[in-house]
């Protein structure tokens, strides 16, 4: 903690605040795409992306979940979605699930997650589109089948919202599916034919 916190204290020394880029800042953001990932502490958007300040629109949580648009009760998740699209107007949404994801391997293992009932009930959101993969075979498909699986169920319920659905009907928005992973750099996109591919630079 140490370490992090002379950090912080030593950010103004270290970045030029005075620069009109900072100053800019100040009166806004116009950020390029809206980038919904998992919270595991591995995936840093801005190091995936190369996105400096005010390039993206971040939402984390464990296991990049969204919840289908109507879900009772306030959502941060919900409310992330909606100032991206109403207010900010991204033209882009990236779903990035990622290798050794910690949400999806309970998922998939079916760990008895009694003592987390707030991930239990958060993972209930994805199990139900995930279950007959999951069945499918006696041994399961592997943990990245399932990521990328989760994540194509993400971009669906994404589909769901009513400003993400006329967006997309009048071409103004597009909705990506990446796979990271975290021990190789490697970025896969989700092709139009379903499939995660590394492409060249």
């Amino acid at each position: 903690m140490k370490a992090l916190l002379d950090h912080a204290r030593s950010l103004k020394r270290r970045v030029d605040f005075e620069s009109g880029e900072y100053r800019k800042l100040a009166e806004g953001q116009s950020p390029e795409a809206l980038f919904i990932t998992c919270s595991d502490s591995r995936v840093i958007p801005a190091l995936i992306t190369g996105a400096g300040p005010g390039e993206i629109f971040e939402l984390q949580n464990a296991g990049n979940i969204v919840p289908p648009y109507g879900q009772p009760g306030a959502s941060g998740e919900a409310a992330t979605i909606e100032y991206a699209l109403e207010v900010l107007g991204v033209h882009d949404i990236i779903v990035c699930g990622h290798s050794h994801c910690g949400a999806m391997s309970a998922i998939r293992a079916g760990d008895d997650l009694s003592r987390l009932p707030g991930v239990d009930a958060w993972l209930d959101l994805a199990r139900p589109r995930l279950a007959p993969v999951l069945e499918a075979t006696p041994t399961g498909p592997s943990l990245s089948d399932v990521v990328q699986l989760n994540v194509v169920n993400q971009l669906a319920a994404l589909r769901s919202y009513p400003s993400a659905r006329q967006r997309l009907d009048e071409g103004g928005l597009r909705l990506h599916g990446w796979y990271y992973e975290v021990d190789t750099g490697q970025v896969h996109e989700l092709d139009e034919d379903g499939l995660f591919r590394v492409h060249a630079a």
